[in-house]
């Protein structure tokens, strides 16, 4: 990816029930948040989350940090992209910004691992989907509704 491509970019609102008594997004809210910006980052790099084509993944590790908080009705934007990636898993990086100002809400890395789904073993991470992890999906964006 060249300095000046953005990474894959998700975009989202913040809706009403996802604020706390303190009128900011719910700390565990952003689980949520990152499960869809990488759903939405793995249906662009795999084709589908479900069925042939997908890959069966399991959340091993995830570490996130918060900078500024969001509010109800802010458009947040999650660019993701793959950091790393080993045998049998992978590392991806979602960071939140608004999309009003810039301004970087919160980052996190998140491990996954590959599992074989009917016997629950890891397994390698499949040629293909190394690749297409490896490549990344620069400069597109999905909104909320999953329309580029």
């Amino acid at each position: 990816m060249g300095t000046d491509e953005l990474p894959f970019r998700f975009l989202l609102r913040v809706r009403y029930g996802e604020v706390d008594a303190q009128k900011i997004v719910f700390n565990a809210r952003w689980g949520d948040y990152i499960d869809l910006a990488v759903t939405e980052y793995q249906r662009v790099l795999f084709g589908a989350v479900e069925g042939p084509g997908s890959l069966d993944m399991r959340l091993v590790r995830q570490h996130t940090e918060w900078k500024r908080p969001a509010h109800f009705d802010d458009v947040l934007e999650a660019r993701v992209r793959t950091i790393a990636v080993g045998t049998t898993s992978f590392t991806i990086a979602a960071e939140f910004r608004r999309a009003a100002t810039g301004d970087v809400l919160a980052i996190s890395e998140t491990v996954y691992v590959a599992v074989d789904a009917e016997r629950g073993a890891k397994i390698p991470v499949p040629a293909s989907h190394r690749e297409a992890l490896a490549r990344g999906a620069a400069g597109v964006i999905v909104d909320q509704s999953g329309a580029r």
